[in-house]
């Protein structure tokens, strides 16, 4: 009976306020009474966490790194080393120029490759100098293993190019070297991609934003991308002729929103217009 008088319970009733009837009642306790308030609020930010977390509603928070963001990280980035060398050219430019105003030698990139050459050689033994040696001769070959052709190779200018058409389609989005350096191609599901020229693959797997791509290297500083595939009929390493089928269209990666190729035709480490050298 003294147990009793120490757990305190209440009831709650429910009611019809018209006829009195009693609709529903339970009885409780505040130990009860609080895990069921603690689990409701679990329940509400649980909720709203999810609701942030796997819907667009992430990207109003402020400071998430989205699509665009890193973007024009990676855009930042190539114009800090582009700088960087016109930099280093103004400097020589300088450099020559006075030297040229005073009447000295001008300096020759060839003369002083040569000279730390010959200091480095003056100081190294033979025996560590043929262990280099080895160790490049040995990375020479393993990159070789990507090498576009093993004969003579041709530096045409592109626009003296002949591209094979990757894919029969529609352009959904254009070229824009700021926003979009690439084209999409609009083109029923699993239809088949193919390379647009000689070349090897040198990057063939997934990623979260793109879905399957696949990157060839080509003659003459060209290289394409080949984007959100549903699937990649090639490998890195693999070696493809022009016309050759090397992935399938699909829908794959976060920055999509439906069946397309996303192509990229880049050259001299430029991102350039494909539909001016290639008929889609």
């Amino acid at each position: 009976m003294g147990r009793q008088n120490k757990i305190k319970r209440y009831r709650l009733t429910v009611t019809n306020d018209e006829s009195h009837e009693k609709v529903y009642s339970f009885l409780v306790t505040r130990v009860g009474f609080l895990v069921a308030v603690i689990l409701c609020l679990c329940s509400l930010v649980g909720g709203i966490y999810a609701l942030v977390v796997f819907t667009p509603l992430r990207h109003t928070v402020p400071g998430y790194p989205d699509a665009n963001f890193r973007r024009q990280a990676i855009q930042n980035a190539i114009k800090i080393d582009s700088l960087e060398t016109a930099m280093t050219r103004w400097q020589m430019y300088s450099e020559n120029l006075s030297r040229v105003l005073a009447g000295e030698q001008t300096l020759v990139l060839d003369s002083i490759v040569k000279d730390n050459s010959a200091r480095y050689l003056q100081r190294e033994n033979e025996q560590y100098l043929k262990t280099r040696d080895s160790l490049l001769r040995a990375k020479v070959n393993k990159e070789e293993a990507y090498g576009v052709s093993s004969g003579v190779q041709r530096h045409l200018p592109i626009e003296g190019v002949h591209f094979f058409t990757p894919l029969k389609g529609v352009i959904s989005n254009g070229y824009d070297m700021a926003s979009h350096p690439a084209v999409d191609i609009t083109a029923p599901k699993n239809s088949v991609i193919k390379s647009v020229l000689d070349g090897s693959v040198v990057a063939a797997g997934w990623s979260d934003e793109y879905g399957y791509t696949i990157t060839i290297q080509h003659e003459g500083d060209i290289l394409t991308t080949y984007k959100h595939n549903s699937k990649l009929l090639k490998k890195q390493g693999d070696k493809v002729s022009a016309g050759t089928p090397i992935a399938q269209v699909g829908n794959t990666g976060s920055l999509t929103t439906g069946a397309h190729l996303h192509f990229e035709l880049w050259y001299k480490g430029e991102a350039i217009d494909p539909t001016k050298y290639i008929s889609f």
